[in-house]
């Protein structure tokens, strides 16, 4: 499955990451993990402690890549609703979920504080730095003055989460689709502020 200039480390954390995604912490055996990396018997130990030391490394992975990803639009071009819009709308594979937030609902994930922490961190990240987006877009009049950048920024991080949820528990993307076009809708600015609008 991955070619040779991948080294081992970096096949089992890859290889743990998907079976994390696919199958939760539980799921995700040592043997599961060699199998998909194509690792020897005993590299996972050779590299790693166990299956807790591998499962933060490629938990810590996962939430990176997250950051990098979101970082790169919201830090992107653009008025700051227009950023949120692109966020909202950026190309997601729905019915598979978000990588981080079925971490979130991973009881030996969330028991554990070592495992916990990343997925933490970068759900914070995500509040602060969108919060921080509609408060800017309150100085330049595209908000209201009364709105509660936190609160709207946690509104923005339960909407992607919720939709996901409803979109894997139907089996069709369009329930997440409906719930970030109605939340870009209440966020619109009503004076036109920003250009092009959502795509069709």
């Amino acid at each position: 499955m991955y070619s040779g200039c991948v080294n081992t480390a970096d096949r089992l954390i890859e290889s743990t990451r998907e079976l994390l995604w696919e199958r939760g912490y539980v799921g995700t055996s040592p043997k599961a993990i060699l199998e998909r990396s194509g690792a020897g018997q005993g590299s996972m130990y050779h590299h790693f402690k166990g299956k807790p030391d591998l499962a933060l490394a490629a938990i810590r992975r996962t939430a990176e890549e997250m950051r990098a990803t979101a970082a790169g639009v919201l830090d992107g071009p653009g008025t700051p609703y227009e950023r949120i819009e692109a966020y909202l709308l950026r190309e997601r594979d729905v019915l598979r979920g978000c990588p981080i937030g079925r971490l979130t609902m991973d009881p030996d994930v969330i028991a554990g504080d070592d495992l916990r922490a990343p997925v933490d961190e970068t759900l914070d990240w995500l509040r602060e730095r969108l919060a921080g987006i509609v408060e800017a877009g309150k100085e330049q009049g595209q908000f209201a003055a009364g709105l509660d950048g936190e609160a709207i920024a946690a509104t923005i991080v339960a909407t992607v989460q919720g939709g996901y949820v409803l979109a894997r528990a139907s089996g069709s993307p369009a329930a997440f689709d409906a719930s970030v076009r109605g939340l870009l809708s209440l966020l619109a600015p009503v004076d036109g502020t920003h250009a092009g609008g959502t795509n069709p």
